[in-house]
């Protein structure tokens, strides 16, 4: 895992990114790997991948968080990310594999109240994707609003939402 990290952050070939990215997000299915990827620095790692011009490899960047974010220590670090994620979701093509990767990611990210209000700027654009995307983004989008609309605190800035 930490020569993964390092090449991560020694190369610029987005095809070895991408590989090292996808055995990152592979490893971080188990939940001990969490706490190792964590411990050596991934996290800021993975996020400093969220602003790689190449789209596959901020796919693969967003789905590796995806994974990492299942444990409750990395979510504390994830969240500095929200903002930057929401972002993605927001300028990545439409119903794009970057756009469901984010989606993903902020789905678990929101399971908790603790960073919705990280979200808050982009209600309008779910509610955006909900009208427009494809199923699947309509399936990711319905998820995050979910998970918001659970907490009482959301309820205005859901309903004041410009459309």
């Amino acid at each position: 895992l930490q020569k993964l990290i390092h090449l991560l952050q020694a190369t610029d070939d987005p095809l070895i990114q991408e590989q090292a990215l996808i055995t990152l997000s592979n490893s971080a299915a188990f939940s001990v790997n969490q706490d190792i990827i964590r411990n050596l620095d991934g996290l800021s790692v993975l996020g400093g991948m969220l602003s790689n011009c190449v789209p596959k490899v901020k796919e693969k960047a967003l789905n590796a968080l995806n994974n990492l974010s299942m444990n409750i220590k990395n979510q504390e670090e994830i969240q500095v990310f929200i903002t930057q994620v929401c972002r993605t979701v927001e300028s990545a093509p439409l119903n794009s594999d970057v756009q469901l990767a984010g989606l993903r990611l902020l789905t678990n990210m929101s399971v908790t109240s603790d960073y919705h209000q990280k979200m808050i700027n982009s209600i309008p654009c779910f509610l955006h994707l909900l009208s427009e995307g494809t199923e699947r983004t309509q399936i990711q989008v319905l998820k995050v609003l979910v998970n918001l609309s659970a907490n009482p605190a959301m309820t205005t800035h859901l309903l004041r939402a410009q459309v």
